[in-house]
């Protein structure tokens, strides 16, 4: 058995040095040490290729992506050790963007984690696509690209072994794809369901925790989707309810299930954005929790929960500001201090945010300014902020973030 796992692995790591030589990039370190367990595992399911996933320890990275119309591309930094950033890299999609100006895809989730950190998604809105990257302590490492049965994707998301994506144009739908420990994307057979209607304007997809629930927010109809998750990883038949708090743009769930919306706001209130917190019935209908509750900003269009799942914030992008609340094991939602817990430069348009995996730093893309903003989150959840990293393009169809 050592010996035949010894020869796949030897495999793989010729694999992935060839494709690594190709792209241009430094060749990722294999682990020499495996225990009998992986090897053993190797032999029933090889690598195609070998990777080391990035530890917990790592120095914090922010990736955004370009969506560039001509080549999508993600952008990587990382915080040196005198706490600035720096870039590290640029990465072919093997796709293309949709271009535009800002926030061209009106949407959450363009670009985002798996799990456990081992792999990138990004969606490529111009060419129909869904790619994936391998993420090691050397770069990104581009495994697989696959179609999306669908046009224009926007948003994607993984849970287990399945990767669900959220094509907006259109019909507009949920496609299903498996995920295997190469990165590779196999689209399940029959998975796509649709929306509730057409030109809905799907923009973010999630799952719960426990895997039972997948939601997507139709901005355009102000409803809420829920599917059940069926144990082969495809959808029920879907579940809308409408949100009455207007603007309705984005979701994520909390650690205990329960569902948070972003809401834009009644149309012509200065500072008229919410945000609501949802319970979902075994029959996939949403009871309020804690509804339209002010985030005292406008244009709220996208949210983030820290990792410990106690508190979320909330980009409010035409006023350039940043929302905080304490959720409560119930969903229920409580503002941090004054609400308004963090404030960017006047004209940054801030976008989608993220958050280090340790907790400590909230990251938000804002287009008006081409730059990231950085904030160092306070035990008391205020934001302090840091030197932005620059050198994004101004109002230039950038869209995602994800951080660790």
């Amino acid at each position: 058995m050592g010996a035949l796992s010894g020869n796949r692995t030897l495999r793989s790591t010729r694999y992935a040095t060839s494709l690594m030589r190709r792209n241009r990039l430094v060749m990722i370190p294999v682990v020499r040490n495996m225990s009998l367990a992986l090897l053993a595992f190797s032999t029933t399911v090889p690598a195609l290729y070998a990777y080391e996933p990035v530890p917990a320890q790592a120095t914090e990275r922010v990736y955004v992506m370009t969506n560039d119309a001509k080549k999508n591309e993600v952008l990587a930094f990382a915080r040196g050790s005198d706490g600035s950033f720096y870039s590290i890299g640029r990465y072919d999609t093997g796709g293309r963007g949709s271009g535009g100006t800002t926030d061209p895809l009106a949407s959450q989730g363009a670009l985002t984690f798996s799990q456990d950190h081992a792999f990138l998604f990004a969606v490529n809105a111009g060419s129909g696509t869904v790619s994936s990257f391998i993420v090691s302590t050397n770069g990104l490492v581009l495994a697989d690209k696959k179609p999306t049965d669908g046009a224009e994707p926007v948003s994607v998301t993984q849970h287990g072994q399945f990767v669900y994506v959220l094509n907006q144009g259109s019909y507009g739908g949920v496609t299903v794809f498996s995920l295997d420990r190469s990165g590779h994307l196999t689209p399940v057979p029959n998975s796509t369901v649709l929306l509730s209607g057409n030109d809905v304007g799907g923009a973010s997809v999630a799952v719960s925790p426990d895997g039972q629930f997948l939601a997507v927010v139709e901005r355009l109809s102000n409803n809420v989707d829920i599917f059940h998750i069926l144990p082969d990883g495809t959808l029920s038949a879907i579940t809308t309810t409408p949100d009455k708090n207007p603007g309705g743009f984005s979701a994520i769930f909390t650690h205990g299930g329960q569902l948070l919306v972003s809401e834009t706001g009644p149309a012509n209130v200065t500072d008229g954005s919410t945000i609501s917190s949802f319970s979902i019935n075994s029959n996939a209908t949403i009871i309020p929790v804690s509804s339209a509750v002010p985030t005292d900003g406008a244009g709220n269009c996208w949210l983030v929960l820290t990792p410990d799942g106690n508190a979320v914030y909330t980009s409010n992008s035409a006023s350039s500001s940043i929302s905080g609340f304490k959720v409560a094991g119930n969903g229920a939602l409580t503002p941090i201090g004054g609400v308004i817990v963090g404030t960017n430069p006047s004209g940054s348009i801030n976008l989608e945010l993220g958050i280090s995996s340790d907790g400590k730093f909230l990251y938000s893309l804002n287009s008006g300014t081409g730059t990231i903003g950085v904030f160092s989150i306070q035990p008391d959840g205020t934001l302090q902020e840091e030197a932005a990293i620059p050198g994004l393009p101004k109002n230039a169809g950038i869209e995602g973030l994800a951080a660790f």
